[in-house]
């Protein structure tokens, strides 16, 4: 599959709507040149603010500029945001319901050399916690280019997830983003795979193996962990009797966690979980980094194969 960078992505996008919109601001923790805020920085320097390494500061920032009727864009690393600034996430953006939206990179564990230090694994399930807030992890860069343009378009606080290293595409130019609604990637009957992020087009090549051993997977990609989709969880349960879930996160509280509490309601069916479990990665190459931890195509074919049999 052909590769792009998300968050050089997100950049490029924030200068088109930056130069349709003059009410966007951008923040950023002193960290723009890799988050890609500079590109938005050099074209509207009296609409850029670095904060430096202030993140708390950053949010009660971003609230009082959203309270001005300002639409906010806040980045920096997803490690960052999420764990050093939470009180106020909860407290300046989450109970007042500001429109600010949170576009974080360097997520997971892909980050790769920097370390568990700044691998940003608890980040989902901090950002569900939050009442109001919309959770986004773009598949590719062309999905990103839709959520970042529809949260700009929307009301209410954000966070969309991106990656550091280029990731592969799964769709073509034209692909309309729509938060909320899961997109089936590929139909089957045997089970279903839940995937997000970097763990998409995973997902499908673990179908395209799966298929080659009379396994017929179907595969969503649930982009939105905060709205789910619901009723496509409940419509792939009940037709393919068994689902795996692929997330670059912790076991607690990710996509896993949103998943089974929906199906344990509504349709029990077995369930298979490929994720970073109950511990820490270590510094080292991304790609290495994904092997070590089982979330490549074989550990979905995996684990699929294992809930098939308990259907």
């Amino acid at each position: 599959m052909a590769e792009a960078s998300t968050r050089e992505t997100y950049g490029r996008i924030l200068v088109e709507i930056g130069r349709e919109n003059q009410n966007i601001v951008v923040l950023d923790a002193d960290l723009s040149t890799s988050t890609m805020t500079t590109f938005f920085a050099q074209e509207f320097p009296d609409r850029f603010f670095d904060c430096g390494l202030q993140e708390q500061n950053m949010i009660g920032i971003a609230a009082g500029l959203a309270a001005t009727g300002k639409i906010v864009f806040v980045s920096s690393f997803a490690i960052f945001i999420s764990c050093r600034a939470f009180d106020q996430l909860r407290l300046c953006l989450s109970q007042p319901g500001l429109n600010v939206k949170i576009v974080a990179t360097h997520g997971g564990i892909t980050v790769g050399e920097d370390g568990s230090s700044h691998h940003a694994i608890e980040d989902l399930a901090l950002f569900c916690a939050l009442p109001g807030f919309t959770v986004i992890v773009p598949a590719d860069a062309v999905e990103t280019a839709g959520a970042v343009r529809e949260a700009a378009l929307g009301y209410g606080p954000c966070y969309i997830r991106l990656s550091r290293p280029k990731t592969p595409l799964v769709y073509s130019q034209g692909y309309k983003f729509a938060s909320g609604k899961a997109v089936t990637m590929r139909q089957g009957n045997d089970a279903t795979i839940v995937a997000a992020g970097i763990m998409v087009a995973k997902a499908l090549e673990a179908a395209d193996m799966l298929a080659r051993q009379n396994i017929d997977c179907r595969v969503l990609n649930m982009h939105t962990f905060k709205p789910l989709d619901e009723n496509a969880l409940v419509e792939a349960a009940s037709q393919t009797g068994a689902v795996v879930v692929a997330e670059e996160h912790l076991a607690q509280g990710g996509l896993g966690s949103r998943v089974a509490q929906v199906l344990a309601s509504e349709v029990p069916v077995p369930m298979g979980f490929v994720n970073l479990g109950d511990s820490y990665a270590v510094s080292g190459k991304a790609d290495e980094l994904v092997q070590r931890c089982g979330l490549t195509a074989k550990g979905i074919e995996q684990s699929v194969k294992s809930t098939v049999k308990r259907k």
